[in-house]
């Protein structure tokens, strides 16, 4: 891979170019819910939105931005178990308030992004 300003920017593969793509698509997403939760839900939802606006936006932003940069299986795989944690989070969060659905995936998206993040954390670490 060519280095320079523009090595990091295009991700080498589809597996980051669907993660980074996907980050971009989860943070504007969230964008959508916050203002969503701000304006259209009664008082008892928003709190419960907006955890889930937040998570999504935060984790979408790391998505986008550290995907292009990862090229072994244990970060590329902390980032693909990231997106399934916050899919599970913030989805349950969302869907409980909005759709009526058990929020009992929450806990397990939650997990599972903690775990994500110490797999990133390491695959960081052996740089």
């Amino acid at each position: 891979m060519p280095a320079g300003p523009d090595a990091l920017a295009a991700p080498a593969n589809t597996v980051q170019r669907v993660l980074a793509a996907s980050g971009a698509v989860l943070a504007a997403l969230s964008v959508g819910l916050a203002a969503y939760a701000s304006h259209a839900v009664d008082a008892s939802a928003r709190p419960h939105l907006m955890l889930a606006a937040i998570f999504a936006f935060g984790h979408g932003v790391a998505l986008a931005s550290l995907a292009p940069a990862c090229r072994r299986r244990l970060g590329i795989g902390a980032l693909a178990a990231l997106l399934l944690g916050v899919l599970l989070f913030s989805g349950s969060l969302a869907g409980g308030q909005l759709l009526g659905w058990p929020t009992r995936l929450a806990p397990t998206g939650g997990s599972l992004m903690i775990l994500a993040w110490l797999a990133l954390g390491i695959d960081l670490g052996r740089r």
